[in-house]
């Protein structure tokens, strides 16, 4: 692993590359590739446009978490309350639509800075009182999940009135049309590409190491051969699904800020040296504040997005979703200690999670083989991360 020191980064120059192991990134896709012809050999059905769509909008919760995760375990921290933060930020928006008659932009937007501000304050009490996040998170989980049931009165808060669409319900139940798709995966692709280009001639007048320029391009052109793909089976069903396009851009933006601002660049500068980022002069108290700061408001969208797709507020909207979303980091190259990690990585191993679930559930497994096999690809996923992480 290789960082470049941030005092001699220049002020727009885009994030040192913190490249994985080379068996990871073989690891990865393999994987993928076997759980797909498991479950196509196994149920025909899974690889059906219909599926494929509804496997979108589950990984869209998953993912859009699992991105909002990295910003924390990038600088060395964890969280575990973000499951019982999605519950909750989704439970307080499906009570003020469904039992107080508020319109469904408000609430969400209400419930999005519930969001923030609570996981700004978890941030600060954490950097101020140097209290390891794993407790003070761990108190979180349980009262959020308190503080979630009590907000729904432990009881089904539907999401529309009467079977209503809103704002909310249409989180997971809206289809865009083809051109719309298309016309995203274009603008993802110009700005990615715009990106590249740029910080490529940033590092260069700063004399910074660059990636071989080949490399880049197979990047880009994975990225839009994958969206493209997104899009022609989403296009046999219903469209493309909101949750997908609301992914797309969280994700889009998450990547901007770790990898093309100097936030993102200290970021990986704490997770690999704290001593070293506070002599470099690094603000690492603020930082990190600022980084739970932004996963209260994607702990929120994810939590919208779950509760939309369950179709109502429950007892059991969130559960566990912190697991698959820190499985998805590490799956994804995410290193626990901090220091390494990146977007694309994170939804791959959101991907990889995603399809297991939905392939189980095609299969009808029972939700004790479910949880059993969730319980290894997570021990799995931290065997990875020391093991293979070890070999950098």
């Amino acid at each position: 692993m290789t960082t470049t020191a941030p005092a001699t980064s220049a002020p727009g120059s885009p994030a040192p590359a913190m490249t994985g192991s080379p068996l990871r990134a073989l690891t990865m896709p393999a994987m993928l590739l076997g759980i797909w012809v498991l479950f196509a050999l196994l149920s025909p059905q899974f690889l059906s446009a219909r599926n494929l769509s509804m496997l979108m909008i589950e990984l869209s919760a998953t993912a859009t978490l699992a991105v909002g995760v990295l910003l924390v375990l990038l600088p060395g921290h964890t969280d575990l309350s973000v499951g019982a933060g999605a519950g909750l930020t989704g439970g307080i928006a499906s009570v003020l639509v469904f039992q107080h008659g508020w319109p469904a932009p408000a609430a969400l937007a209400l419930s999005f800075v519930c969001g923030v501000v609570l996981w700004s304050l978890m941030g600060l009490f954490i950097v101020r009182n140097r209290i390891q996040a794993f407790i003070i998170t761990l108190g979180g989980m349980l009262a959020f999940k308190g503080a979630f049931w009590l907000v729904i009165r432990s009881a089904t808060v539907p999401v529309a009135r009467g079977g209503e669409s809103n704002l909310y319900a249409a989180i997971t139940t809206y289809y865009l049309p083809a051109w719309a798709g298309w016309s995203l995966v274009a603008a993802v692709v110009a700005l990615l590409s715009l990106l590249t280009l740029q910080g490529r001639r940033r590092r260069t007048a700063v004399g910074a190491a660059l990636e071989p320029l080949e490399m880049a391009i197979l990047r880009l052109m994975v990225i839009a051969q994958a969206l493209a793909l997104v899009v022609l089976v989403c296009s046999d069903y219903r469209g493309l699904p909101l949750a997908f396009v609301i992914l797309c851009l969280v994700a889009t933006v998450v990547h901007i800020l770790t990898r093309h601002t100097p936030f993102g660049r200290y970021l990986y500068a704490i997770g690999s040296n704290e001593e070293a980022a506070v002599v470099s002069g690094i603000p690492v108290q603020k930082v990190v504040i600022t980084a739970f700061t932004l996963l209260g408001g994607i702990v929120a969208i994810a939590g919208f997005m779950s509760t939309a797709y369950a179709g109502a507020s429950t007892t059991t909207v969130g559960d566990l979703m912190e697991l698959d979303a820190i499985a998805a980091c590490v799956i994804g190259g995410t290193s626990l200690k901090g220091g390494r990690g990146t977007v694309l990585g994170a939804l791959f191993g959101a991907l990889i999670m995603a399809s297991l679930l939905n392939g189980m559930t095609l299969l009808a497994v029972p939700p004790e083989l479910k949880m059993i096999v969730r319980g290894l690809v997570l021990a799995v996923a931290v065997w990875m991360d020391v093991r293979l992480g070890s070999a950098q």
